[in-house]
């Protein structure tokens, strides 16, 4: 059956790409766009069957992609969602197919996909509901099911480092090179995704810097 399809992906030529490909198959984009803010927006506007979407994209060229087909998830219940990504990004894969048990999402590794055939039956599979996740991203995300650091960035790693030397926050911007507000940013993703409790607030530096130090 022909689906309905906006496709997300800064890189122009894959996008062009994707949407001749989903034409000859007899689907129809609705939307091809290059940042997440247009992906949300086209979303609200044209109600798709299916999106894909890359996970790295503007504006801020990090998981900007991904963590919007979570907030998608989220407003729209069952949107099927298709993340063609070359890595994977293992907090917010983690939010993404926990979202609504997980039905209806697709999680491909880009250079592991050896057929067009195939790819374009998850496609169908994903949009009729079904969950289609790459072996290898299966494998990472058990991994971090093990040990909750495997979620942090190479950078928020760096951030967490230097906590736990006792840098403020000031000292950390100045030792990375980021301003103050990359470095709040920084250490917000990291309580978040070592699952600190909010209502810990004032000790949450404390328990994230005994994470990293494995107490």
């Amino acid at each position: 059956m022909p689906l309905r399809v906006i496709v997300a992906e800064d890189a122009v030529l894959l996008r062009e790409g994707l949407v001749g490909l989903l034409a000859r198959f007899g689907h129809e984009t609705l939307a091809a766009v290059g940042d997440a803010d247009a992906l949300l927006a086209a979303v609200r506007t044209e109600r798709p069957d299916l999106i894909i979407t890359d996970v790295r994209m503007p504006p801020t060229d990090s998981d900007d992609g991904l963590r919007t087909a979570v907030a998608l998830r989220g407003e729209f219940p069952g949107l099927p969602v298709v993340v063609l990504s070359q890595y994977v990004e293992q907090s917010y894969a983690m939010r993404l197919l926990d979202s609504d048990r997980g039905n209806a999402v697709g999680y491909l590794l880009k250079e592991r996909i050896g057929a067009v055939a195939d790819f374009m039956a998850t496609l169908d599979r994903v949009a009729a509901g079904d969950t289609v996740v790459d072996p290898e991203v299966v494998h990472q995300l058990v991994r971090l099911r093990h040990d909750p650091l495997e979620r942090l960035s190479s950078r928020e790693r760096e951030v967490l480092s230097l906590m736990a030397q006792g840098r403020s926050n000031a000292n950390v911007a100045a030792e990375l090179f980021i301003s103050d507000a990359a470095v709040n940013k920084h250490i917000g993703n990291i309580f978040s995704k070592l699952d600190l409790p909010v209502d810990v607030d004032g000790h949450r530096r404390v328990m994230a810097v005994l994470r990293f130090l494995g107490a």
